[in-house]
């Protein structure tokens, strides 16, 4: 959907939804706190149509519109801790005490998926390593040998298993995970550290039971619009909440669609009433990343995140290329092999380009939550 469509497609806003409660005979003038939340409501709306437009052009899950989405989560972020500062004589009180409270607590699951995502990233990250294998083998200033492709053909073997989603070897010890960012301490050989098993080993910290899927579904427990006499008695603030709670609901699930993490799952209810300046551009942008998932190529990947799709591709011809090599190489063949390489190296780059930036995004969105509960919970006090 246009941009210009969503423009028509904003719901009501808050103060029409507060007017409607009032009898048309006593309107008054919109209160400062009214005008205050309604442009929280206005800029959330803004922020997902931008989100949208920039989706366009197969840009839908890459690292960049990822990163814009943590960009405007941020924004928002900052905005609801204004809010909440801004009335923190009420928020101690009946119901926003308890209203916050059960954001707060939602928030504390966030914190469990930016740190699987992190470590997803440091799973991408071998993949890079491997990726980079391939590349110095096939180097395009040196002629191609055997043994180049037999070390190149290894490491493109390597990526392939380590790009399996999860749940295809889910009784291997691939499957096992180990609390620490640092190397395992196990008293496994040599050869048995550099495999890429190993690797996927050493990245999470979460432990072994923990389930992105689960985390998700928590999150999303028991999430509901606020009810009228919440509303009315918290003077619209539990708008805001409710608003915040849904925006960082739809994020976590946006990080865990696209970035591998343990037992994925997308399956979350997760719907916003029309009614809401934000929930048309928001559904739209779920209801496109549903169907992404839903894609044939896509349903059993680790993650739908673009750079993924594109070195899992890469990787692919790559490694049938090889298959098909017979010596001696002839030219055509040779430069075949060269063109690839270039194509690797591409896919390389942007994910080399993009993930630091990226994970420091992660990272800023998990300091940020933190900061705000803390604040806000002193508040409480």
């Amino acid at each position: 959907m246009p941009a210009t469509e969503f423009q028509g497609s904003f719901g009501r806003s808050l103060l029409t939804l507060r007017r409607d409660q009032l009898d048309s005979s006593h309107h008054q003038p919109p209160s400062t706190m009214e005008v205050e939340l309604d442009s929280f409501q206005r800029q959330v709306a803004e922020k997902f149509i931008d989100l949208n437009a920039s989706a366009g052009e197969n840009n839908l899950l890459s690292l960049d519109w990822i990163s814009k989405l943590l960009d405007s989560f941020l924004c928002c972020q900052e905005e609801f801790r204004a809010i909440i500062f801004n009335h923190r004589s009420q928020i101690s009180t009946p119901p926003m005490d308890r209203i916050l409270s059960d954001y707060f607590e939602r928030s504390i699951k966030a914190l469990d998926v930016c740190n699987a995502i992190r470590d997803g990233i440091e799973q991408i990250r071998q993949w890079q390593k491997l990726s980079d294998i391939v590349i110095s083998a096939l180097d395009s200033h040196r002629p191609v040998g055997e043994g180049q492709l037999r070390r190149a053909k290894k490491a493109l073997i390597d990526l392939a298993i380590g790009m399996l989603d999860e749940k295809d070897h889910s009784g291997t010890n691939l499957a096992h995970r180990n609390r620490s960012f640092g190397r395992a301490k196990d008293n496994h050989n040599h050869n048995h550290h550099r495999s890429f098993g190993h690797f996927r080993s050493l990245s999470w910290s979460v432990s072994r039971s923990w389930s992105a899927s689960k985390q998700l579904q928590a999150l999303a427990n028991n999430l509901t619009t606020p009810k009228p006499n919440d509303v009315a008695a918290s003077n619209g603030l539990a708008v805001p909440v409710y608003t915040m709670t849904s925006v960082l609901l739809f994020v976590m699930w946006v990080l865990v669609a696209a970035i591998p993490c343990q037992d994925r799952g997308l399956q979350v209810n997760f719907f916003v009433p029309r009614h809401y300046q934000w929930a048309v551009p928001v559904m739209s942008l779920h209801d496109k990343i549903v169907e992404e998932s839903k894609r044939r190529d896509r349903k059993n990947c680790c993650g739908l995140l673009k750079e993924i799709d594109r070195i899992e591709k890469s990787s692919r011809v790559m490694n049938e290329l090889i298959d098909s090599i017979h010596f001696p190489l002839s030219g055509e063949k040779e430069s075949e092999v060269k063109q690839r390489v270039e194509e690797l190296v591409e896919v390389h780059e942007g994910l080399k380009n993009g993930l630091d930036p990226f994970e420091r995004k992660v990272r800023e969105v998990f300091h940020r939550i933190v900061r705000s509960r803390t604040e806000s919970l002193d508040s409480l006090c």
